[in-house]
């Protein structure tokens, strides 16, 4: 591809990457916030579920209200607004400022990936599509890899504060950068609250959807709890629980890569596969516990066939949706993975308190399960259908 091409896809990947960075990075932080602004770990960690919720119950509305806006100065506007926002969360002097910080960068996120990978398919030529959505997908990887430990290192060494601070400044760049090489693209604004049953006619878009609802919370419910699990379950020490976050990571760029290089030679098998093997890797997850080296096996297939998941399941969702409803569908898409995030977290501390935190890969391996389960007897069948009417 030409710079042309390159600068503003290199601009998106960074924008995921600190938008991934700050989604979960609270995570690593809830104790430093508990203790400084004075209230407990469970009211602390209420910063990320209504976060979650957020995004889950925004995403549509706002795209809806903004559907005439033009592509690149939604873009600006929504990057403007997740910097600034970041930075009233590292000011925020108490419990209430700081979670009204985080709902305005939940606006931005409800916003960001909404548009975030329609929009990367759109400023490279058709034979790069999938180059497009993988570089979305790696984004997300090197969050995984670089951007929690880094926000965490930051945090331990300049206070939690500093860890929105040096988002923010990393969003100003992005802008910048932005500003200078993002081409405008028309949004044709055709799409109203009128055309919204149309989607949900759209049986493969409206199968997709429901897949997601249903693996997200399965993945969730085991992924939520990895780092308590690696060092409750497989008596792991914090730096070889570090070793098996960064092997899913990097396991998870390569995924991306054959997505690249496979998935319209084998699209449906490419599906199914990565869906069963975060199955496998979730009712696994116990078993691989009484050893480090299964540990780590386990951290890499999943890690690859997650991202696996998420580039090809966002490419049929862009695929199915009629163009000019492609934020929209991607909105919905956006919300409904949200409310799996919200729900697998919720699930897998129930599964934690009544059983035990061992269970999380069995309990959230049964969603996965079911969810294969509907790919396999409706989802497919719908998307072959629409493919022959095209």
């Amino acid at each position: 591809m030409s710079p042309k091409n390159w600068l503003p896809l290199i601009g998106i990947t960074i924008s995921v990457f600190i938008f991934n960075m700050s989604e979960f990075m609270p995570i690593g932080l809830l104790t430093d916030i508990s203790m400084d602004l004075g209230i407990t770990e469970s009211k602390a960690g209420m910063i990320i579920s209504i976060y979650a919720w957020a995004v889950a119950i925004l995403s549509l509305p706002i795209m809806l209200l903004l559907r005439k806006m033009e592509y690149r100065r939604m873009l600006l506007m929504c990057i403007a607004l997740f910097a600034g926002f970041q930075i009233l969360s590292g000011i925020s002097d108490s419990y209430e400022m700081l979670i009204m910080a985080r709902l305005g960068v939940a606006v931005s996120h409800s916003i960001f990936w909404s548009i975030a990978t329609p929009l990367a398919v759109r400023v490279v030529t058709m034979e790069y599509r999938r180059l497009a959505i993988s570089m979305v997908a790696t984004g997300t990887s090197i969050a995984m890899i670089a951007g929690l430990p880094i926000g965490r290192m930051i945090g331990l060494a300049m206070g939690w504060r500093a860890s929105f601070i040096s988002i923010a400044i990393v969003a100003i760049f992005a802008l910048i950068l932005l500003v200078i090489v993002f081409p405008r693209v028309e949004n044709p604004g055709t799409f109203t609250l009128r055309r919204l049953p149309e989607l949900f006619r759209n049986k493969a878009l409206v199968g997709i959807y429901v897949v997601i609802a249903i693996f997200v919370t399965g993945y969730y419910t085991g992924y939520s709890y990895i780092e308590p699990f690696m060092i409750q379950i497989a008596n792991l020490s914090e730096s070889m629980t570090t070793v098996g976050l960064t092997i899913f990571g990097f396991a998870g760029i390569v995924g991306s890569f054959v997505f690249i290089k496979y998935y319209d030679r084998i699209r449906y098998e490419f599906l199914i596969g990565s869906i069963l093997g975060v199955s496998v890797c979730l009712m696994l997850l116990n078993v691989s516990a009484y050893s480090a080296i299964t540990m780590m096996m386990i951290c890499m297939f999943w890690g690859f066939f997650a991202t696996a998941f998420n580039v090809s399941f966002q490419s049929e969702a862009i695929r199915t949706s009629p163009m000019d409803a492609s934020a929209i569908s991607m909105s919905m898409y956006s919300g409904i993975f949200n409310v799996g995030i919200a729900m697998g977290s919720i699930i897998g501390g129930i599964t934690t308190d009544t059983i035990s935190i061992g269970s999380i890969g069995y309990v959230g391996g049964a969603f996965t399960m079911i969810a294969l389960t509907f790919t396999c007897t409706y989802l497919v069948k719908q998307m072959k259908s629409t493919d022959s009417i095209t």
